[in-house]
């Protein structure tokens, strides 16, 4: 296999941990994002929509999207409930950390590494500052009562909320608040070959 990635992207990191985690031999191919790689002819061939992570698959395949990916290679392992309305949860909180979480915490903290912001962008952060911390609130409750997000053990639901949410500081998110949430990044950054954001 073969992982179109980039270091700087908690979407990408999501696979790059799973892969480590199932003990998958595969081929990291970095994508400079910041110089605009992943928008090359050649790149956008292989997935036109532009965008880190891109699995390539041994048949030749490509499969994008974090969660796609990462749903993908977790099925028949521990990684992935077992039971039809785990599974279910599992698409839930997924779906949640693309749609309420990932938009606002990652963009805040790729905006803020990233770019000087004018007059716009520091209004528009202010609303994704907000948006932010009611996603951290939806987690602090859940976790405050379950050790992990689905079936109270690690699993694919927790890696996709883990990659923007322990890095959520370096978007000016200040998780003081959220003792639950700081909880839960202790107990996923001690499961078996775990790896930080930044290891290839």
């Amino acid at each position: 296999m073969r992982l179109y990635d980039s270091l700087i992207s908690g979407n990408s990191y999501k696979c790059r941990l799973l892969l480590h985690q199932l003990g998958i031999p595969f081929e990291r191919v970095d994508v400079d994002i910041l110089k605009g790689e992943s928008r090359t002819a050649e790149f956008l061939r292989k997935n036109p929509n532009g965008r880190t992570p891109l699995l390539e698959y041994e048949s030749g395949e490509y499969l994008a999207e974090s969660n796609a990916i990462m749903w993908f290679l977790s099925e028949g392992t521990p990684f992935q409930p077992e039971s039809r309305l785990g599974r279910a949860q599992a698409l839930q909180w997924m779906f949640f950390e693309q749609y309420s979480h990932e938009p606002n915490i990652a963009t805040a903290r790729f905006w803020i590494q990233h770019f000087e912001l004018d007059e716009a962008k520091r209004r528009a952060l202010a609303d994704k500052t907000k948006q932010g911390h009611a996603a951290l609130g939806v987690m602090e409750q859940h976790l405050a009562r379950e050790p992990f997000f689905v079936e109270g053990r690690y699993g694919i639901a927790d890696i996709a909320l883990y990659a923007y949410t322990h890095v959520a500081d370096e978007g000016g998110f200040d998780l003081a608040g959220y003792p639950a949430v700081r909880a839960w990044l202790e107990r996923v950054q001690s499961q078996p070959r775990h790896i930080p954001i930044t290891h290839a």
